[in-house]
């Protein structure tokens, strides 16, 4: 099976900022790599034993202690161990991505009990989905680890114990994955029916038009389609037209992503609150869907649309409960206005509405330029992007904001240009996704939290620095129960969106894909999120398809 991947890559260790990743690595392991336990995309937050066997937990939560498979091997042959499992742990809190120091803030000691069990011990005040977040703990070689310098990309596949291994690397350009038919957990029963496809290819383009060409073309077996116009127009082609694709939108379950342009506070322009609403008045969301979207996308509001966890209308009791500490830190509007927040929908009284939040933040219009009241030097900013596609998007609201005499200059560079000055804050405004899961824990320290405010490569764009966010994500942490993290979410939720820290964009209900009717899969999708480890190829349609293409 082909698939596009966009840009490029330069890096095969996929535990580290530095470099960009290969398509099919995560910073949770990816295809070569095993886990302890394993999700069912069927299950909102479910983990089963993968690497591991067997499981102990303190009913105090105060430790845990996992058993692992001895029949689990890594590719080279050598049994996976405990020994494995705490130097992967140590090596990627100490030298892997700030993600991991936050995922595993509450994980206080790991040692080798015997030579295939291993003990977490934990803090006293942890996260209930701590021994969950362990589960997610891809395990690597320490014999490799110890061989190599893993703060830095390299080229040189890491030794992993997964059901694929990496085959062909051409940098830039395309990465294939084998098969492994000596693949330990191949009859493991959350492996059944898992792991068909011999070959799993991702060639990588530059330009999205391009890679489109190569679908129709059929270089390319499957498209998630993300650009609307694509999903309306682009698939008029014979292939299309004689029955050898499929179109398929498959709804989304969980909470929508927050995707928008988010400013840096570390910059001057973006610290006063009525800036930051001011300039989100200018996106006119409405315009875009209707002119360039087709309708097809729905407008984001919060960091939990769609779920139990979005803020609606005013606080509940419980809530209040969770801000009241905060009151003198927070909005007013936290705690009286009724949220969605409220707008007009026609443009030209979302500018008026603007420019009289600019002029009570010290700003006015002076030869129709936006200037500080006070110094007069102009309000201006940069838009960093990393996509043409983008682009298209974004000029709209550097038009409206030009009417407002405000100067942005739209930047688009290559990706690694990008990612360097993401890692580094160098930026005023870029866009970004925050993907939520339906049960948000420890990793929402690296993106709100004071601490990751001002550290290098974390995700923490905006900057914030809250003891209010602060406290209402270790609420967040700590929640004994679905009620309290709801409770504590949407009071997160609320607070985020009243201090106006991204402008959002919109999100899609549904995943949009197209693919040739070689490629099969069961007939019920599961019920969070798409599951490609279970299709397969069809033998005679591939044959059939294969015969029309030459």
């Amino acid at each position: 099976m082909v698939r596009a991947a966009m840009g490029s890559f330069d890096s095969l260790n996929p535990f580290i900022i530095r470099g960009d990743p290969a398509s099919g690595l995560t910073a949770f392991g990816g295809l070569p790599f095993d886990t302890l336990m394993v999700e069912s995309p069927d299950e909102p937050f479910t983990l089963y034993g993968l690497l591991a066997s067997g499981i102990r937990l303190d009913p105090d939560r105060r430790w845990m202690e996992i058993d692992l498979d001895s029949r689990a091997r890594f590719h080279d042959g050598s049994q996976v161990t405990a020994e494995d499992v705490v130097t992967t742990f140590e090596t990627l809190e100490t030298q892997g991505s700030p993600m991991y120091r936050a995922y595993y803030a509450d994980v206080t000691d790991v040692e080798v009990i015997s030579p295939f069990t291993v003990r977490f011990e934990f803090s006293e005040h942890n996260s209930r989905e701590l021994p969950l977040i362990l589960g997610q703990l891809p395990v690597l070689s320490a014999r490799d680890i110890k061989r190599r310098d893993m703060t830095r990309p390299t080229l040189d596949p890491l030794m992993g114990s997964g059901p694929y291994r990496i085959s062909t690397v051409q940098p830039g350009q395309r990465i294939v994955y084998q098969r492994d038919d000596d693949y330990w957990g191949k009859d493991l029963p959350v492996n059944r029916g898992r792991y068909n496809i011999d070959r799993l290819i991702f060639d990588y383009y530059r330009d999205p038009s391009v890679a489109l060409t190569a679908f129709r073309a059929g270089r390319v077996d499957l498209r998630i389609e993300t650009i609307a116009r694509n999903w309306m127009t682009g698939y008029d082609f014979p292939a299309a037209r004689e029955g050898l694709i499929q179109r398929i939108e498959i709804q989304d379950h969980t909470p929508a992503p927050m995707q928008g342009f988010v400013m840096n506070l570390r910059r001057d322009v973006f610290k006063d609150r009525r800036v930051r609403q001011a300039l989100g008045l200018a996106f006119d969301f409405d315009w875009l869907n209707r002119n360039l979207f087709y309708g097809l996308y729905s407008r984001t509001h919060g960091f939990f649309d769609h779920s139990s966890m979005e803020a609606k209308g005013l606080p509940d009791d419980a809530e209040r409960e969770l801000l009241a500490p905060w009151r003198d830190q927070l909005p007013e509007e936290v705690f009286n206005t009724p949220l969605p927040i409220k707008a007009p929908q026609a443009l030209r009284p979302r500018l008026k509405e603007a420019l009289e939040l600019f002029r009570k933040a010290g700003y006015d219009v002076r030869n129709n330029r936006m200037v500080n009241q006070k110094t007069g030097q102009p309000l201006r900013f940069e838009l960093l992007l990393n996509s043409s596609g983008i682009e298209r998007m974004a000029l709209p609201m550097v038009r409206n904001l030009a009417r407002l005499g405000i100067e942005v200059n739209l930047r688009t560079v290559d990706s690694s240009q990008y990612l360097v000055r993401l890692r580094q804050f160098d930026f005023d405004m870029t866009t970004t996704v925050i993907a939520q899961s339906t049960n948000p824990g420890n990793e929402q320290r690296e993106y709100w939290g004071s601490e990751y405010a001002d550290q290098p490569q974390s995700r923490n764009l905006a900057g914030i620095a809250s003891s209010a966010v602060d406290d209402l994500v270790n609420h967040i942490i700590r929640a004994d129960s679905r009620k309290a993290l709801d409770t504590a979410a949407s009071a997160l939720d609320r607070v985020l969106r009243w201090g106006f820290y991204v402008i959002p964009q919109y999100h899609s209900p549904v995943t949009r894909l197209a693919y040739w009717k070689k490629i099969a899969m069961p007939d019920q999708n599961p019920e969070y999120g798409l599951d490609p480890d279970s299709w397969w190829i069809d033998p005679q349609k591939a044959r059939q398809i294969n015969a029309r293409q030459e």
